[in-house]
């Protein structure tokens, strides 16, 4: 029975279908490359080397990529990273599992590193400042929006997605060529060992003599020190959140009646407005200069003829290329609003604006005209504005301008039309807040005047804005920026002064400055921060106010015209038409 019984199992196994190989893709590819291998073991070394050495130097390149444009060059990247040495010699010590592990997280943290000096080099190009961790995730969508508008919907949305895939074939790259690397140094631990010693004494020699290529040091630690930077940038921006805070709560009129506030004032129609990258690189720099200083001086001319004059000087603003709301907050505030955090610190409190004076004052109805506001705006509250026209209030049918939602003209006439034509409350003159966004970048299509009785709804600027330049076609070249960037300033500053001209009173006192420099890539890599500010008047009595500031007669600041820190604005100006301190401290 029990021979029977054996001779029917073996039977049972023969007749089984035999189990299938595994079809798992991983198998697959593995079973194949071994193949491949076989057949071509001259190739496949040679590959194996290829990608080896692309793996090295992609690893020692993003150790040593440094964070800014100008400091690219062949010379940054022919250096001995101490981090690759270091790192090999931990892998060297642990066994294999561990060492993958490690290796792979070394390569994701490495890809984080090199995507934050990437962000830095943008910044620094357009912002003149490096990349924070803790607050400048916010602007991403601000980005998102001006490509939008300069680029369309279509383009930003490949960029974005191109920029996604990008970032995470970066990661997945660098953790893999780290593990490659790993393995290889488990594979020749005595050759890895002694290379290893090797380059450590290459370094600290390199180190110690100072040796360079180029006036660039060969020994690197470029990674370690980017590491401590960010870890400092987070500590500071940490600090700086809570000492701001007791800053903020220091106003030199914070106690101040309102019957103490701007009293030469009284009875004035009081303008502020801001012109957007309105920088001195436009009133200097060889390229824009010439167009821009000539429209200065013939819109000077032109006020002269209609009895107003003005004085102008500069102011060092809080910002630069970008974000002109920390401009607009540092100059109505009195406080240096330099980032995202101490801006969301001030909104939220009490210290008072330079706008919020007059209507603490109960003798000026406040209006603000924004036409670059598309969203729910409650600054409107701090600003102390009783009314305020958006994008959407102003009756504009006409195209944008790319991030601009209509032309600086326009918005003027619907300023003229809905706010300054009319009459203040009873017994209040005005006090208006406008901020003007022609000149913002990309600068491309531009709007040009027209005559001020056919502005219309504004369907007269769609034949110009078809006409004008492709914002895609400027953006790429940095000369033709600058050009249209000088050009959209004399446009910004034109159409201001012609409605002044035009509609201008003898009560009418005109404050308008820039709220930051241009990008650098069009201001240049080590221009200034200053922008140029300029009070206009008829009654001589309000430039007599300010005699002792010492400013240059005209809309066109001197050179060497006084120049202060935009966050010094509001007490002066407070003080010079007649304001009482009243310090508050909490």
């Amino acid at each position: 029975m029990s021979a029977l019984q054996s001779a029917e199992d073996v039977a049972e196994e023969i007749t089984q279908p035999a189990p299938r190989p595994s079809r798992r893709p991983w198998t697959v590819w593995s079973a194949w490359r071994r193949r491949w291998r076989e057949r071509h073991p001259a190739a496949a070394r040679t590959l194996s080397v290829s990608v080896t050495v692309l793996a090295a130097l992609l690893v020692v390149a993003a150790l040593v990529m440094p964070n800014t444009v100008v400091r690219l060059g062949p010379a940054k990247f022919l250096r001995i990273p101490a981090e690759a040495v270091i790192g090999a010699a931990v892998l060297l010590a642990l066994p294999r599992r561990p060492r993958v592990v490690v290796a792979a997280l070394s390569g994701v943290l490495l890809g984080a590193m090199t995507v934050l000096n990437a962000l830095d080099m943008g910044f620094n190009q357009y912002l003149g400042r490096n990349f924070n961790v803790v607050l400048d995730w916010s602007l991403f969508g601000d980005a998102e929006s001006y490509l939008e508008d300069s680029l369309g919907r279509t383009a930003t949305l490949a960029a974005v997605g191109g920029v996604i895939v990008l970032v995470l074939l970066l990661f997945v790259l660098l953790a893999l060529a780290m593990v490659r690397l790993g393995n290889l140094l488990g594979r020749h631990p005595a050759t890895a060992t002694r290379g290893t010693l090797v380059a450590g004494v290459v370094w600290i020699t390199c180190s110690s003599l100072g040796l360079q290529i180029s006036g660039v040091p060969i020994a690197s630690d470029r990674t370690a020190n980017a590491l401590k930077i960010q870890a400092r940038r987070v500590s500071d921006t940490l600090k700086d959140e809570a000492e701001f805070r007791k800053v903020a709560r220091v106003d030199a009129f914070g106690n101040t009646p309102g019957g103490q506030l701007v009293p030469d004032l009284r009875g004035k129609d009081v303008i502020f407005t801001f012109i957007e990258s309105y920088g001195r690189s436009a009133i200097e720099d060889p390229i824009m200069a010439p167009g821009v200083d000539r429209t200065l001086d013939v819109r000077t001319k032109a006020l002269a003829e209609a009895g107003f004059h003005a004085r102008s000087g500069w102011l060092t603003s809080a910002t630069y290329g970008g974000s002109s709301w920390l401009g607009h907050s540092t100059t109505m505030s009195g406080l240096w609003i330099s980032n995202q955090q101490r801006y969301r610190t001030v909104m939220a409190s009490d210290h008072l604006s330079l706008t919020e004076a007059f209507r603490k004052t109960g003798a000026f109805d406040t209006v603000g005209v924004m036409p670059g506001v598309q969203k729910g705006w409650p600054e409107q509250k701090w600003y102390g504005l009783d009314k305020v026209y958006n994008a959407f209030q102003l009756g504009y049918r006409g195209p944008k301008f790319s991030w601009s939602t209509m032309p600086d003209q326009y918005a003027l006439q619907q300023y003229q039309e809905r706010v300054h034509s009319k009459p203040a409350p009873a017994g209040k003159t005005r006090m208006s807040l406008l901020i003007l966004t022609s000149s913002h970048q990309p600068w491309a299509p531009i709007p040009k005047m027209v005559d001020w009785d056919r502005l219309g709804d504004g369907s007269v600027f769609k034949g110009i804005e078809a006409a004008g330049n492709k914002a895609a076609d400027v953006i790429a070249d940095s000369t033709r920026s600058r050009e249209e960037y000088g050009k959209s300033i004399q446009y910004s500053v034109t159409a201001l002064t012609e409605w002044l001209e035009r509609y201008g009173t003898k009560d009418t006192v005109l404050v308008f400055l820039g709220d930051h420099q241009p990008i650098s890539r069009v201001s240049g890599d080590h221009a200034s921060r200053d922008v140029p500010v300029s009070v206009v008047a008829k009654d001589p009595r309000m430039l007599d106010k300010i005699a002792d500031w010492n400013w240059t007669d005209g809309l066109r600041p001197a050179h060497d015209a006084p120049v202060w820190k935009m966050s010094s604005f509001r007490d002066r100006f407070l003080t010079a038409y007649g304001s009482t301190p009243h310090p508050s401290t909490s």
